[in-house]
């Protein structure tokens, strides 16, 4: 059986960027994607309009956020299951496809700041990362220059500044929201999406279709498979296996990581792969979930697990959203609409250093609206509105049919603009995923149970957002369409895991008792054994995960190459 240099689990961001840097650097590299092949220009739907279809765009049990969406996955999978403790939830977002969950976000792309790895120090809760800001700018740096982002050099407090194209200009609804926003003394930036502004890397600047979600077919944004997996393919040097599975990480008498087994999600059929080195980059949970699965007599906790924090300090991004209706909007002649898959405004967290909170960690704001491609659904239920409307039959209030209602669709579309709070989450011991010993999915494997909460710390910080987000809605005119919400229903904080943005389950740190990683996020029990996805946080920070995902592969990989160099992984 061929032996290859390295195993990589997982093909989304993380993934992507070791197979990048691994396979440039002269590494014969096998890399094992759960999901099916998947290209953006082959199999995307860009400029399909909604109305070509009889459902309108409306979501399917493949495609959660509309038809057209890239992501092939969601929250439920038919025959992988998870389960959760009695009395709590938790949502796990997985994909199946090649690329993984980097087909399935905003291209919001945020550095952690300098406070961001060391909140203990600050606050006392949590703990304090291995590394520091410093340690992670090189790769940010590169990861700017290399994938491409826009923004603006604002210079915010713990907001550190990146190496930006040209972002686009506020577009109507926009300017609307920032101008009420600065009434209120909250301030507003340029946002950071990985998105072209101007041609970089033989790919062509974005041409404000405002499908992003969909796939890219002019490979404008970012994905692992349009970005990262091309040149590495380029270098002959990468072995692609998808509907692969990952069953457990194989180990050898040494107790060092030989290669992993995979079942083919085709023929059902279990395979192996043997590698001298294996990185899991799968996602945190799912690469928790292998490593708990990979029991023997040298390691019966799992995995890398002597410690026992392997699957634990499980945290997602807190969550709220406020929507207005803005009058002002009705009827008003469309111009300045056009733009990017995304906002081009973005709130950062601006009472940093503000003490005399009830809550420890901040939050930021991303608006939304506009007038987008219509689908099944738009403007979040016309029936709430359109009473409010003169003219017409009005005597029953709001909904109706026929020609007055296309007309007051007509009429108020654009005018919703909603605002969505994503916040930072304390990790925590006793949240968690562990095995669950009695259920396994379709292919044999042992599933995940997760047993997750949130804390005081994190209702109010979403009680803020809430009080925040209506003041920012009435100084800018409008009026919110949903009630605020209050202590009986958490103050509309969305469930665990909803926001998509988990972290930390196999965190790094000095310390061997207390952590799964070093801070070069190889494992302390096991030298050729690395993660190069989200499990490695030690903490959350307020800000989207993916571009601290790219930056610690990056920086992973190159240690990695240099060990291998030195033949310390043997």
């Amino acid at each position: 059986m061929e032996e290859f240099d390295v195993c990589i689990v997982g093909s989304g961001a993380g993934g992507g960027m070791a197979a990048k840097t691994l396979t440039e650097a002269g590494a014969k590299v096998v890399l094992l994607e759960a999901g099916q092949d998947w290209d953006a220009v082959r199999d995307g739907a860009m400029l399909t309009w909604n109305y070509e279809s009889p459902r309108r765009g409306k979501s399917t049990k493949d495609r959660p956020f509309g038809e057209f969406d890239a992501c092939i996955g969601g929250w439920q999978i038919p025959g992988e299951p998870y389960t959760t403790t009695e009395g709590t939830t938790w949502d796990w977002w997985r994909a199946r496809m090649l690329g993984g969950r980097t087909h399935h976000w905003g291209r919001i792309s945020l550095r952690f700041g300098p406070d961001d790895f060391r909140r203990k120090s600050i606050d006392g809760k949590g703990d304090d990362w291995p590394i520091t800001y410093d340690d992670l700018k090189p790769y940010y740096d590169r990861v700017d220059r290399m994938i491409g982002i826009f923004g603006n050099a604002d210079g915010v407090y713990n907001e550190p500044d990146g190496i930006f194209l040209p972002p686009p200009k506020p577009r109507c609804y926009e300017q609307l929201i920032k101008q009420g926003a600065e009434r209120a003394g909250v301030p507003v930036i340029a946002s950071r999406l990985s998105i072209l502004t101007q041609p970089l890397g033989g790919r062509p600047a974005c041409h404000y279709c405002g499908q992003c979600n969909r796939g890219c077919s002019t490979r404008s944004n970012f994905s692992s498979q349009s970005v990262l997996l091309p040149p590495a393919l380029e270098t002959g040097n990468l072995t692609l296996v998808t509907n692969a599975m990952a069953r457990e990480v194989l180990t050898n008498d040494k107790g060092l990581a030989s290669g992993v087994s995979y079942v083919d999600t085709v023929t059902r059929k279990e395979y192996q792969v043997r590698a001298k080195v294996v990185v899991l980059a799968a996602s945190a949970c799912e690469s928790a979930r292998l490593l708990l699965n990979s029991v023997s007599h040298r390691f019966p906790n799992g995995l890398a697990n002597s410690s026992d924090v392997v699957g634990r300090y499980l945290t997602d991004s807190t969550g709220g959203d406020a929507m207005g209706f803005f009058p002002q909007r009705v009827d008003q002649q469309a111009h300045n609409e056009d733009g990017v898959g995304g906002m081009h405004i973005y709130i950062p967290w601006w009472r940093e250093k503000d003490r005399s909170l009830p809550f420890s960690r901040g939050y930021h704001i991303e608006v939304w609206g506009g007038r987008g491609m219509p689908g099944y659904g738009f403007g979040g239920g016309i029936h709430r509105i359109n009473g409010k409307l003169q003219g017409g039959d009005r005597s029953r209030g709001g909904g109706g049919f026929g020609a007055q209602l296309k007309d007051d669709y007509r009429r108020t579309w654009g005018s919703f603009i909603g605002m969505s709070g994503r916040g930072e989450m304390i990790a925590r011991y006793e949240n968690r995923c562990s095995i669950d010993p009695d259920v396994v999915d379709q292919y044999g494997i042992p599933v995940l149970k997760f047993d997750v909460s949130w804390s005081d710390e994190e209702l109010l910080q979403m009680k803020h957002f809430h009080e925040t987000a209506h003041e920012i809605i009435h100084a800018s005119g409008g009026e919110p369409v949903w009630d605020m919400p209050t202590a009986e229903d958490n103050w509309g904080i969305t469930r665990p895991g909803q926001i998509i943005h988990e972290v930390g389950t196999t965190r790094m740190g000095n310390d061997a008792r207390t952590s799964v990683l070093n801070a070069n996020c190889q494992a302390h029990d096991v030298k050729n054994l690395f993660v190069a996805d989200a499990g490695p946080f030690v903490s959350q920070a307020h800000k989207n995960p993916t571009w601290s995902i790219l930056a610690l592969s990056m920086r992973t990989s190159e240690y990695l190459i240099d060990e291998m160099k030195r033949g310390n992984l043997s």
